[in-house]
């Protein structure tokens, strides 16, 4: 198996910001959504609320996904958190630009260590921050501590595969048109990724069935459950 090898933890010079908000994220965004959405449908099913009104989305770079999310949903606020500075500044004009102000507050912090008061949120979800954490456990005790009992929490992210071999046919496959700077970052992406097994012995330890983690495509995981 494919060592963990740690990139930076965060993506905080103006290069890599503005890098990371030209990228093509909108089939992957989309689909993010789509799948939270019909997780939220499958909870109200089963008789919790479904997707309720006040979101956390950790790790919100430039705020692509709350915007697709507010745009989809009329009856949600998003926080939309990040401790990268460049990143939280092009969001600012990102969201702007969707006429989405009133809707998505956005604030500095680490993911590890959020400032925000116990079961504040009913939602907690995240996109491809794991694997820029240096210390994964702590990004998802956050998340269920922040999320109200009876909530949501959504995550997803890369899995680790088991070779660079895999890792680069990965890269070629998915972003064969990017740049070779973009390239570069999905690769060190592949190698900070956790596999499937990492993260359900991690929420294992939380308290959650581990098999609410699943692989969600042939790159990603995706973590699913309601908070107790």
């Amino acid at each position: 198996m494919l060592k963990r090898t740690l990139e930076p933890e965060l993506m905080d010079t103006l290069e890599d910001a503005r890098q990371y908000n030209r990228m093509d994220h909108a089939d992957v965004n989309r689909q993010f959504v789509d799948d939270l959405i019909a997780f939220g449908d499958r909870c109200q099913a089963d008789g919790y609320d479904g997707l309720p009104t006040d979101i956390a989305d950790l790790g919100t770079g430039t705020a692509l996904i709350p915007i697709e999310l507010c745009r989809r949903l009329d009856s949600i606020r998003v926080m939309a958190v990040d401790d990268a500075v460049q990143m939280l500044d092009l969001a600012i004009y990102n969201i702007e630009a969707a006429c989405l102000r009133e809707r998505i507050t956005l604030a500095k912090g680490d993911a590890k260590a959020l400032v925000f008061d116990d079961e504040l949120f009913d939602t907690a979800i995240s996109n491809s921050l794991i694997h820029h954490s240096p210390d994964p456990q702590l990004c998802f005790a956050e998340m269920h501590r922040v999320t109200a009992a009876g909530g949501i929490l959504f995550v997803r992210d890369l899995v680790r595969p088991e070779s660079d071999t895999k890792a680069q046919q990965l890269v070629q496959q998915y972003a064969s048109g990017a740049t070779q700077y973009c390239q570069r970052l999905f690769l060190e992406s592949f190698h900070a990724a956790l596999t499937i097994d990492e993260v359900q012995k991690i929420v294992g330890d939380l308290g959650y069935d581990p098999q609410t983690v699943s692989m969600s495509s042939d790159r990603h995981w995706t973590w699913s459950a309601v908070r107790p």
